[in-house]
């Protein structure tokens, strides 16, 4: 019997994943563990929060789809590695669909959206999005992030 238990927990532990967590924890991991230490995402994370038909509106610089945000959060990670994300407001409007406001800032060690080389300078900037979480993945993503702001104070004399 006690065997069986154990086997038993063994299972459900599997069962339990971040894939099954609470849809804001989704969130959170997504501002958390994959755009403030974009250097350190691996892809086993990324999938453990994205789901692999994840939609990007607008398509990221990285093209578009799973692959095409992988390559820019690996972007990212290259020439902002001391990035954070820090998410001021999150706003849960049901059916798995979230609001988030959040300041975002770093110093670029190379070039960087058209700034070369780089300045040494870094930035903080804004950023909304709209995240759908579906069986406790994010499948959707709308975002604006304030770049044109994040530029202008890495230029400035």
């Amino acid at each position: 019997m006690k065997q069986t238990l154990t086997a038993a927990a063994v299972a459900m532990a599997t069962l339990i994943s971040p894939a099954f967590a609470d849809d804001i924890d989704t969130v959170r991991a997504f501002y958390a563990d994959i755009l403030t230490d974009p250097a350190g995402t691996t892809e086993e994370r990324y999938y453990e929060v994205f789901s692999p038909d994840v939609v990007s509106i607008p398509t990221p610089p990285g093209g578009e789809g799973a692959q095409g945000m992988l390559n820019t959060i690996a972007f990212l990670g290259q020439v902002v590695p001391d990035l954070e994300w820090e998410p001021q407001e999150i706003i849960d409007v049901g059916d798995g669909r979230f609001v988030v406001r959040s300041l975002f800032r770093g110093t670029p060690v190379g070039p960087f959206f058209g700034v070369d080389p780089a300045t040494g300078k870094s930035f903080e900037a804004m950023s909304i999005d709209i995240v759908t979480v579906e069986d406790g993945r994010i499948t959707l993503t709308y975002h604006l992030e304030d770049w044109t702001g994040a530029i202008a104070q890495l230029t400035a004399e």
